[in-house]
């Protein structure tokens, strides 16, 4: 067996055990569009059911849709996308990393889109759990926190 290919499923399987290295892709996902094709393919390239990477592959597509050319394959694209986050969200309502993906995909989608709705409701969430989750999970919760505008600096501060 081509040893690639086996460092490629070992890789994949470490990478989604603990969603470490998922979450820092993520985070780079949006600094370029050679970073969210990276993104989405590697997103493309697994299987499963998990609600939280059902959340990342809709932010994968939600991403790619910023840089299609076409009009259309825009509009399905970021149709297909919000579809696959609130999927996920209706899976496991009180999953705090996939409300955290939704927060982070509606406060940077534009007003004109409007799919702006669930902002206040996932922050409540996320501010409730994040004292539940494990301390990798807090880190990049937290990072995410700390640069965004729809945290108070009051919220900010209290979390540890």
């Amino acid at each position: 067996m081509n040893p690639l290919f086996i460092s490629g499923i070992t890789f994949l399987l470490v990478l989604f055990q603990n969603f470490s290295d998922l979450r820092n892709q993520y985070e780079y996902a949006s600094k370029s569009k050679k970073n969210t094709e990276n993104f989405y393919e590697l997103l493309q390239k697994t299987n499963g059911d998990s609600p939280v990477l059902m959340a990342y592959k809709g932010a994968a597509i939600l991403l790619k849709s910023r840089f299609a050319t076409n009009k259309e394959e825009r509009k399905e694209q970021f149709i297909l996308g919000v579809k696959t986050v609130e999927q996920a969200v209706s899976k496991d309502e009180n999953n705090v990393e996939i409300r955290l993906v939704r927060l982070s995909i509606q406060e940077h989608t534009p007003k004109f889109l409007k799919y702006k709705s669930n902002i206040e409701e996932d922050k409540k969430k996320i501010l409730e759990g994040f004292n539940k989750q494990n301390v990798a999970l807090k880190e990049y919760m937290h990072r995410y926190i700390a640069q965004s505008k729809v945290f108070m600096d009051s919220e900010k501060s209290k979390l540890k």
